[in-house]
């Protein structure tokens, strides 16, 4: 069986590229400008489209703060691409999220109760701040759907590690 470890803070991010809603690719991790990365568990998730909605909203924001934003799953085309259309993200969607990608975040991941709630393995929630270093500047990882950072939180925590220099926390042993 294939365990996640741990994304240790101020490690390089993976480099991940997902096939994206709309056509292309979503690529995070390695160096660049800041990213906002929220991985979701996917269509079958009513509080992820909620948490998403939150972040639509606060998209102009991020972008403010020169933060480029992408939202993650494990899901197939065929559920990314029609819950993107009908919630109108605007931020980029990336999908088919594979367990050793998974795995090399360091999420939890977890079954499907039933086949009506999905047909595959998916990951639980997580958050990441890539700095332009391709360094793991904020790690939060979920095992359960309830356990969210507060966007809004996460905003002005990018806004302050920019202005102020602000270094990697959790470094430490």
């Amino acid at each position: 069986m294939n365990h996640s470890t741990k994304l240790k803070a101020g490690a390089d991010m993976p480099v991940l590229t997902l096939p994206k809603v709309g056509g292309g690719e979503v690529r995070i991790g390695g160096p660049s400008g800041w990213q906002l990365v929220v991985v979701y568990r996917g269509k079958h998730c009513p509080l992820c489209r909620s948490y998403l909605r939150t972040l639509n909203g606060l998209l102009d924001e991020f972008r403010t703060a020169e933060t480029s934003v992408a939202a993650i799953s494990g899901d197939p085309k065929e559920k990314a691409e029609p819950e993107s259309a009908e919630e109108h993200w605007r931020f980029s969607v990336g999908y088919g999220l594979t367990m050793a990608q998974m795995h090399a975040l360091g999420l939890y991941i977890s079954d499907p109760r039933s086949p009506q709630e999905t047909d595959r393995p998916f990951p639980e929630p997580g958050l990441f701040v890539v700095n332009p270093d391709g360094k793991a500047q904020i790690i939060d990882v979920s095992n359960a759907p309830f356990a969210r950072p507060d966007l809004s939180a996460i905003l002005a925590g990018v806004k302050f590690i920019r202005e102020k220099g602000y270094p990697i926390r959790g470094t430490g042993n």
